[in-house]
C-alpha cells in the first residue's frame, strides 16, 4: 500500500501531540487528513483530538488495552464506522 502515500511514519506512541507533529511536518491539510485504524484509544481519539477526521474500523482481537469508547466528531470533523477495511473504496 505504500505506493499510495507519500510518506509513511512508525511511531513510538500514537497519541494527539504525535498527530499534530505530523500534521506540521508535512504541512497536511486537516480537513482533508483521515486517519484510518481500529484502535479507540490510539488511532480514532488522538487524531479527532488533532483535528483530522477518522475512519473506525472496529476488529474483535484489538489489545484490550487499545479499548475506549470512540469520542464524538466535533462539528467541523467526520467520523466514519466501516465494517471491514475494504469498504474504504465506497467512502474515498
Amino acid at each position: 500500500m505504500k505506493e499510495y502515500f507519500s510518506a509513511v511514519e512508525i511511531v513510538a506512541e500514537k497519541d494527539e501531540s504525535t498527530y499534530r507533529s505530523a500534521i506540521a511536518k508535512y504541512a497536511l491539510v486537516a480537513d482533508a487528513t483521515w486517519m484510518v485504524g481500529n484502535s479507540p484509544k490510539s488511532d480514532i481519539n488522538p487524531a479527532l483530538a488533532a483535528g483530522l477526521h477518522a475512519v473506525f474500523v472496529p476488529h474483535n482481537k484489538t489489545w484490550i488495552l487499545e479499548h475506549e469508547e470512540v469520542a464524538t466528531a466535533p462539528p467541523d470533523q467526520r467520523l466514519l464506522v466501516v465494517e471491514q477495511f475494504a469498504d474504504l473504496k465506497a467512502h474515498f
